[in-house]
């Protein structure tokens, strides 16, 4: 999957998206240090563990770089930046029973204009999947050649073997 740029520079307003959902009960804010465990162990379940990974370095930059949405006091989406490498946005994710609502988008939105406020001029969605969705909500361009770009060569765990395995 293609890496796709963003102009951080030239963002639309969500304001009004962001105050419609708020009317209904959703909340998309950035995740506080004291939240980490139950974002981090959420994400792992509800996507993969490499997401919950990469979400967790969020975790550890300053200002935390990893946005929650909560509906009605439970966590429904996540996103992060500068997780995977900086620069990058991702991983991100919202419920399945929670799609279609523009969560996604908003969660998409706050990482980036909080990028901006931090004079990213730019900003990289590593190995997007949906890219037609990402050029609608922000302008996104696909990156010639950058297929599979820093995911290349990544270590999976059908790829170590443990002491016991390699003994046989």
């Amino acid at each position: 999957m293609p890496d796709m740029l963003v102009r951080l520079y030239d963002l639309p307003d969500y304001h009004e998206l962001l105050l419609k959902l708020r009317a209904e009960g959703v909340v998309i804010r950035p995740a506080l240090a004291l939240e980490k465990d139950i974002v981090v162990e959420w994400v792992g379940q509800t996507f993969s563990s490499l997401w919950g990974t990469e979400c967790e370095k969020g975790f550890f930059n300053s200002p935390v770089s990893t946005f929650i949405a909560i509906e009605n006091g439970v966590l429904i989406g996540f996103a992060s930046y500068d997780a995977t490498k900086r620069g990058f946005f991702g991983p991100t994710g919202v419920r399945e029973d929670r799609r279609g609502r523009q969560i996604g988008k908003v969660l998409l939105w706050a990482c980036l204009d909080a990028m901006n406020a931090l004079d990213y001029g730019y900003a990289v969605i590593g190995g997007v999947g949906p890219a037609e969705f990402y050029a609608k909500a922000v302008g996104a361009t696909l990156i010639d050649g950058s297929t599979p770009g820093i995911y290349a060569g990544i270590l999976t765990k059908s790829q170590v073997e443990t002491v016991a395995e390699s003994e046989q």
